[in-house]
């Protein structure tokens, strides 16, 4: 990582002594020897301190904190605190506070309320920055400065409005041109004059109804956030030019296009907060990103949480070895530090529930005191052996920031949208498999890549397409996905049909998208040996020109037509998979768990007597039996975009069930309309008409079918009743399939 001083992995966090006394604060350097802490940064929102009036400052009790700190050698990253102004500046000068996209001025009291465009504020912050610089540019322990916080401030200001009318008569030059790009006909919103141009907001509806306005001025943002980071960094780096500059990034990063925001930083920081629910690869997906952000440099994880957070809906205590595990996946993707916010928890406000190293009881007899002792100890032996890492990956994912902002500004297909969640799918299927990958830009070169992936791919840049064209020529493998090829970088439709100048590339085109309904789902049946998977979110109907069917759709008016397609193209391929296939849905390891159970049935005496009618009944028995098992096991439910699961009971000794476990009686009803869905997926499926409910994983009696499905020769149509009253929504569908498939 660029600038470090010391070589080892920086270890610490956010610490905020100013809460404390000196007598609490010298227990702390006890404590963190004993965890081998090496880093902490501060003073993150200690502006009003610092500064109580204007011009005047107060650093004094900085400095005895910063000699504590180096006495015990604790290298610092020095906050410039310009993420909370003082009351004072914000009553003195008001243009410094924001306003909401409703109109509304806000007053002063939550930190980030500013606007990044007051010349104001950015005249005060660069004040304040460069008295820090001065003061402690010969300070032994400084080993980065940290800029405001985490930035994210949409304002709508008079000043910001004038700004961004400047802005686009620099980027358009004339309304004429303003009004082609925005293709301002529809809806009759031509411009005239560059100064009538309002911000888009609920005023004017323009935030949702004027995608090609909204997408310029996500893109003004960035551009001016840029700016006012910049306003401070130029002054620290003119002061102390071998010292980092940064700003830590959202752990929520669709805000501001951050391969932008980052390219003039020093280090890329970022705040790691995942959520309970997310599996392994959500976080992971983020770690790449913030690696990808500099071309593969290794990175800082800037926050994460030692144990609970206190911002989340339900905040889960972190489980024993769970902060280690998080740690430890930050490196191994490339972090260079494992940085926590807090050191010491706080004695009020927001925060004060959210976890630290060192709690409220402030003693190290506690459980996540001695997991991080561990920790730290585990990481000062690492030392600095794997400093400045590079992965060295096979594959890439393209990812964009306009891209993902001008997807979820559309309206259609679906209200479902999500660009991030839909990378994280495609990222989920090698990150399962341990394979690694980068997050490439889509200005990148990808010579280096055997394999590139584009999901959505729904803005085609200048020189995009050329660059995917050229991968594949020579030899690349790339995969394509619905939403691909449809808009210009200013979001106008690419005529011609989808996927526009990738067409020739992936040798078709889109006649059609069908958008699903959250409950509803499709079928992919694989040409080569009738794997069936779920399907889901969108369909797209093909046309094909060069490119092969592998799958076809299994259901609805385009049965049988082509959802996954291989086209040759010079010396590669290029494969499309048009519609989403179910996370969690059939897997490989599912399906082949089905025909384990399918292999051992043939073997059965009992089941080899059978008539082909009596072997269809049992196996719609037992697709039945996946189909009712949801009264007792997990299921998965997609609901609003997202998939929740209702876990089985872990204790079912009564009064014991937890509020999301399927035995919960406050779920019966969701459970009993899942089983009712189910079972009529598998009697339509038996018909070959269509389903309508989502696959998921779990078949347990793979292995021994004798352990749920006794070696009854009597088994009958009339015993399915019996087992029908157990359930599980899983691959009901599939194995209606393959009573369907394997013995008409």
């Amino acid at each position: 990582m660029k600038g470090q001083k010391i070589k080892e992995l920086y270890f610490g966090g956010d610490y905020n002594p100013d809460q404390w006394d000196e007598a609490t604060i010298r227990k702390d350097m006890e404590y963190f020897k004993k965890c081998h802490i090496n880093y902490v940064a501060l003073p993150v929102f200690s502006w009003a301190k610092l500064e109580p009036e204007e011009g005047v400052y107060n650093f004094e009790w900085l400095d005895k904190i910063l000699d504590i700190l180096w006495e015990n050698k604790i290298y610092v990253c020095l906050a410039t605190s310009t993420a909370a102004q003082p009351e004072w500046m914000s009553k003195k000068y008001p243009e410094i506070m924001p306003v909401d996209n409703n109109g509304l001025k806000r007053t002063h009291g939550m930190r980030n309320f500013y606007c990044v465009n007051s010349e104001k504020y950015r005249e005060r912050a660069a004040a304040l920055a460069e008295q820090m610089a001065l003061r402690y540019k010969d300070y032994p322990g400084l080993v980065a400065w940290h800029v405001a916080n985490e930035y994210s401030t949409f304002c709508h200001c008079e000043n910001c409005e004038k700004k961004f009318r400047v802005w686009l008569k620099k980027k358009y030059g004339t309304t004429e041109e303003l009004n082609k790009r925005w293709n301002t006909s529809f809806w009759g919103r031509t411009v005239y004059d560059f100064d009538t141009i309002m911000l888009p907001t609920e005023r004017n509806d323009d935030d949702r109804f004027f995608p090609a306005k909204q997408l310029d001025y996500q893109r003004f943002v960035t551009d001016t956030t840029e700016e006012c980071f910049l306003n401070e960094a130029g002054v620290l780096r003119r002061i102390t030019p071998d010292i980092p500059v940064f700003s830590n990034i959202s752990g929520f990063i669709k805000k501001l296009n951050q391969f932008q925001l980052t390219r003039n930083m020093d280090i890329v920081g970022w705040d790691n907060y995942p959520s309970p629910k997310d599996d392994a690869a959500f976080p992971a997906l983020k770690h790449d990103i913030m690696r990808g952000l500099k071309d593969g440099a290794s990175y800082m994880v800037a926050e994460q949480s030692p144990n609970q957070q206190n911002w989340q809906p339900y905040n889960k205590l972190k489980r024993p070895g769970e902060a280690r595990l998080l740690a430890y996946q930050g490196i191994a993707h490339g972090a260079d530090s494992s940085l926590y916010f807090q050191m010491r928890q706080s004695v009020g406000g927001q925060e004060k529930f959210h976890g630290a190293i060192i709690s409220h009881a402030g003693t190290d007899d506690t459980r996540i005191f001695r997991e991080f002792e561990q920790l730290g100890a585990e990481l000062h032996q690492l030392g600095g052996q794997i400093l400045d890492a590079r992965t060295n990956a096979d594959v890439g994912i393209l990812f964009d920031w306009d891209n993902w902002w001008a997807l979820e500004l559309c309206s259609g297909p679906t209200k479902d949208m999500d660009y991030l969640l839909q990378v994280a799918h495609y990222y989920r299927a090698f990150h399962k498999q341990n394979i690694a990958v980068d997050i490439v830009k889509f200005t990148s070169d990808l010579d280096s890549y055997k394999v590139v992936v584009a999901p959505l791919a729904y803005m085609v840049k200048p020189g995009f397409a050329e660059r995917l064209t050229k991968f594949v020529e020579n030899g690349g493998t790339l995969i394509g996905t619905y939403m691909t090829g449809i808009a210009d970088e200013t979001d106008r439709c690419i005529f011609g049909a989808y996927p526009g100048p990738l067409r020739n590339v992936f040798g078709l085109w889109v006649e059609e998208t069908d958008a699903l309904y959250p409950e509803e789902t499709n079928q992919i049946i694989m040409n080569e040996n009738r794997e069936v998977y779920s399907c889901s979110f969108l369909c797209d109907r093909l046309r094909l020109e060069n490119a092969k069917t592998l799958g076809t759709y299994g259901s609805d008016f385009y049965a049988g037509e082509p959802c996954v397609t291989v086209n040759e193209y010079g010396k590669g391929k290029t494969y499309t998979s048009v519609s989403k296939a179910d996370i969690p849905g059939l897997t490989d390891t599912s399906y082949s768990r089905i025909r384990s159970m399918m292999a051992n049935l043939q073997k059965k005496s009992f089941f080899k007597n059978y008539s082909n009618a009596n072997k269809k009944a049992f196996v719609f028995g037992v697709a039945m039996h996946t189909s009712t098992d949801t009264f007792a096991h997990s299921t998965y439910r997609y609901y609003n975009g997202t998939w929740y699961s209702i876990t089985h009971a872990i204790n079912e000794k009564k009064g014991q069930y937890k509020k999301n476990e399927a035995d919960n009686s406050k779920f019966v009803p969701e459970r009993f309309d899942m089983a009712y869905r189910a079972e009529r997926n598998t009697l339509y499926r038996y018909q070959g008409k269509r389903s309508d409910v989502a696959v998921c994983h779990d078949f347990h009696a793979a292995n021994d079918p004798d352990k749920y499905y006794p070696s009854n020769p009597a088994f009958k149509v009339k015993r399915i009743s019996k087992y029908g009253t157990q359930v599980h929504l899983s691959d009901a569908n599939v194995i209606a399939h393959f009573a369907t498939i394997n013995y008409n």
